[in-house]
């Protein structure tokens, strides 16, 4: 699913792009607008979650690794923007994130104790710095990146039964760092700016199961976030 998402954004900004740059010079729209030293805006996307697991002992046999099956979710939050200069803007974009992870734990026969359904809702709150290239004709490329933490509304942190009644428990708590890659395209009455953006937590988010000898958990030395955003901006 994640390279699908690369691709067809790939695919996307790079055709647009392309058709902007080798046309003739256009009317400039919104020629000021990078002008302003605060702007302000709204976003919509598509998420992608994952797990990343690292294991005390490696067995060296994949059979035996946690299978994550992520699924699409969306994303919808705001946007502050703050010019530093011509090329680099301070970004902060709270928002809310929905996804679901499904876990699936080799060595069980039963399928209750296979499958984990992990179901997240994100206040998701990254503080960014945005790079742009020189404006050409109505668009402009970019990079961005920062920190960020979020607070899952959705986490059973503090329940007190484990894996052993069926509940995979994570921490409400995650810090992240972000990198992406959008254009800018401006357009008569807005500018609207698609990006695609990678997500890692830098934080453990697994809690233990009670028992130190868990068959879910026992074997698991750091669990972390890892997504695809894309992301469509209007401003």
């Amino acid at each position: 699913m994640k390279k699908l998402f690369f691709i067809i954004a790939i695919l996307f900004l790079t055709q647009t792009a392309q058709a902007q740059l080798f046309s003739k010079e256009r009317l400039s729209n919104l020629e000021t607008f990078d002008n302003r030293f605060l702007t302000w805006g709204y976003y919509l996307g598509f998420n992608n979650y994952d797990f990343n697991f690292d294991y005390i002992e490696e067995r060296g046999n994949e059979a035996t690794d946690i299978t994550v099956e992520g699924q699409t979710g969306f994303n919808v939050g705001l946007i502050g923007d703050m010019r530093i200069n011509k090329y680099i803007n301070l970004r902060l974009e709270p928002g809310l994130s929905f996804t679901q992870r499904n876990l699936f734990f080799p060595g069980f026969e039963d399928e209750r104790d296979i499958l984990r359904e992990v179901k997240s809702t994100y206040i998701h709150i990254p503080l960014l710095v945005k790079v742009s290239t020189k404006r050409l004709n109505n668009i402009k490329p970019f990079i961005i990146g920062g920190i960020g933490t979020s607070l899952n509304l959705s986490s059973n942190e503090k329940n007190p039964d484990d894996n052993k009644q069926g509940e995979f428990r994570t921490t409400s708590n995650t810090s992240y760092y972000e990198l992406g890659v959008g254009i800018d395209f401006y357009l008569y009455y807005f500018k609207f700016s698609p990006s695609i953006r990678g997500v890692f937590a830098t934080s453990d988010e697994l809690i233990p199961d009670n028992d130190p000898n868990s068959p879910w958990t026992s074997n698991i030395d750091k669990m972390s976030t890892r997504g695809v955003f894309i992301n469509f901006t209007f401003q």
